[in-house]
């Protein structure tokens, strides 16, 4: 159920996953609405250094800070790639009601990509799932950032 929302949403955290690649990480980002709260992170693993600073770790653990809880059960996380196992495991360990995600990740997605975690009827909690909002785009977002790494040298490229 694809929504106005969603996409204001996505698009934001797409902003925030540019802000990420300018910064050498991954670009990815995630923000996290909950009644009026709303929360906003990018991958920082490269710049804390950190293997857990994903954009949805860090956007979980700043609302149940700010909320004084650890149970998001009203909590819409919108991230521009499919979560992974890590980030799964705790937007169902947190009890978050929805996930809106962009493009999917078949290395290590957890929502069929790699793995099906988000709607595992064996976990204790199952979140909803709104897969592929803007994924073209967040799927190109990433491409480009991986693109841009892998330069190719001035002479390799003549012909």
């Amino acid at each position: 159920m694809e929504s106005s929302d969603d996409e204001r949403y996505l698009r934001r955290a797409m902003e925030l996953a540019q802000a990420a690649a300018a910064a050498g990480d991954v670009p990815i980002g995630a923000v996290l609405v909950s009644g009026d709260l709303v929360i906003e992170a990018q991958n920082e693993k490269e710049a804390v250094p950190d293997a857990t600073a994903h954009a949805e770790m860090l956007v979980l653990r700043e609302a149940a800070r700010r909320l004084g809880a650890w149970r998001l059960s009203d909590a819409t996380i919108y991230v521009t790639k499919e979560p992974c196992v890590m980030c799964a495991g705790a937007m169902i360990a947190a009890r978050v009601k929805r996930v809106v995600y962009g493009t999917g990740d078949p290395k290590g997605g957890a929502d069929g990509g790699a793995f099906d975690i988000l709607r595992s009827p064996r976990t204790n909690h199952r979140l909803e799932v709104t897969a592929g909002v803007l994924e073209a785009e967040t799927a190109e977002q990433l491409r480009a950032f991986f693109r841009n790494k892998r330069v190719v040298p001035p002479e390799e490229g003549l012909d």
